[in-house]
């Protein structure tokens, strides 16, 4: 099956469950129940093997379980370093092809879970000598799954998956606000018009433009740096319903403790475990943070589409890099495609949060069954404005050049520098000076030397952009 990231001989083990017995491919390491998983579910065809941080987080969560039951004497020594050694293989990034399950599924996660626990018995048993669905000596379920339920193993694993995750999002927007830091360094000098309502407005320079958007990002991140410590909060100990059961007094926190040593990771546990076994508003936290970044990021495109128009009958303010031909009938035209697909991604995580949020608020009892699609959604969102933020950056804000002498034509021939004006001639004088200037199309500085209201020494003293784009004590 294309499904699988290895080649598979057409040879097969039979292993049974609750519903009868499947023959499962012999160079599969999962088992019966994944293989219902792949039949049951052609959905989003994002499948975990994708993420890779996903398979390393069901290790971890793996490898704390099986030490606190070894530590609380429920689990031999020899049974403990076989799954131990297969944790630590997913957790180094190994048999990721292994797991095949898509992301948006029924069951709330069950399909993963039993993926990973079929995965590390399999390898357990090869560890020990045994054959692939021997379970009699290390079993999926009693063994791996020990003192677990998919209702704490599963989202446990999903918020270190995306926790470590975060970790690519909060290195693209670092380096993005690198690139606007550089061109707002490159553009300090650059006086263009500031526009409100697509309205001339007052003077700024274009540096001033790109140092926003780098604080735009900023910001953002540090919004989504507080919802991601959230993500650090889980439920393992919890089991089925949040009461614990089947577990042994002490697990709980014996769990956490291994977790925390084996990813690095300041991991807590939830407060009230029955509560957190059905709340995931951590979840929608992170999902809204995307969606603040990806708002944020579609306005910069669309900043950046509106000020390179033209490139004769717009602003033409900024040329982006050109990147390819725009058009099929009109020779010569070159689009924005970059800031274009960014904007189409952006709207993509904005879609997603609302997906996440709906999912959130399905939660009924004990348990919220829609966390895949959660989970899936809030990946997709991260992996796409990782890619979107990277391609803007490299593809067009580090190749932006800006056109200075129109920047400054603007300026000198808007009726907005009369608010620059303002307050040595006045406010009625200068309403009849930008009323003049519009109808006779004259400029703003040469009506007030014709009449005589400030001499060109003054004008140019009050105009000069040093004094227009900050806070200024002018003395005229």
């Amino acid at each position: 099956m294309e499904r699988y990231g290895f080649a598979v001989s057409g040879k097969t083990r039979t292993e049974h469950d609750l519903l009868g017995t499947k023959e499962v491919p012999v160079e599969a390491l999962f088992g019966v129940q994944t293989l219902r998983c792949v039949e049951n579910f052609d959905i989003s065809r994002d499948y975990l093997s994708e993420y890779p941080e996903f398979t390393r987080a069901l290790g971890i969560i793996k490898m704390g379980a099986v030490l606190a039951n070894h530590e609380l004497g429920l689990i031999d020594n020899e049974i403990k370093d076989a799954i131990v050694k297969a944790c630590q293989e997913l957790i180094d990034g190994k048999h990721t092809e292994h797991f095949p399950v898509d992301m948006v599924q029924g069951g709330a996660g069950t399909s993963v879970n039993m993926n990973a626990n079929e995965v590390i018995a399999n390898r357990a048993l090869e560890i020990l000598g045994k054959e692939r669905g021997q379970y009699q000596f290390c079993s999926p379920n009693d063994h791996v799954n020990m003192a677990q339920s998919t209702n704490d193993a599963y989202p446990s694993a999903m918020h270190i998956g995306l926790y470590m995750t975060h970790f690519k999002v909060r290195e693209a927007l670092q380096q993005i606000m690198d690139s606007f830091a550089k061109k707002e360094e490159e553009f300090a000098h650059v006086i263009k018009m500031g526009r409100t309502q697509l309205q001339d407005a007052v003077p700024m320079t274009l540096g001033q433009t790109f140092g926003a958007y780098k604080s735009a990002m900023k910001h953002e991140l540090s919004r989504l740096e507080k919802a991601a410590k959230e993500l650090l909060f889980i439920n393992m100990g919890a089991t089925a319903i949040g009461t614990g059961i089947t577990s042994e007094p002490g697990y709980a926190e014996a769990c956490i403790k291994h977790i925390r040593e084996i990813s690095g990771l300041d991991v807590k546990l939830a407060e009230d475990l029955v509560e957190a076994t059905h709340d995931t508003s951590s979840i929608v936290f992170y999902a809204s943070a995307l969606k603040m970044i990806a708002i944020r990021l579609s306005k910069i495109s669309n900043d950046l589409r509106i000020l390179s128009s033209g490139p004769r009958a717009g602003l033409a303010e900024i040329n982006l890099p050109p990147k390819q031909p725009g058009s099929s009938i009109m020779p010569g035209k070159v689009n924005p495609v970059i800031p274009e697909v960014v904007n189409q991604v952006c709207f993509k995580v904005i879609g997603n949060d609302l997906t996440v949020s709906l999912a959130s608020e399905a939660a009924q009892l004990e348990l919220n069954v829609m966390e895949p699609v959660m989970f899936q959604s809030t990946v997709e969102s991260s992996d796409w404005l990782i890619r979107a933020l990277d391609t803007l950056r490299l593809e067009c804000v580090d190749g932006i050049v800006a056109n200075e002498d129109n920047c400054r034509q603007y300026v000198e021939h808007s009726i907005g520098i009369v608010t620059a004006l303002k307050q040595f001639i006045g406010y009625e004088q200068s309403t009849i000076i930008a009323k003049e200037a519009l109808k006779t199309g004259a400029s703003v500085y040469q009506l007030v030397l014709d009449k005589s209201l400030l001499t060109q020494e003054q004008i140019d003293t009050i105009l000069d952009p040093k004094h227009m784009t900050k806070p200024s004590k002018i003395e005229i």
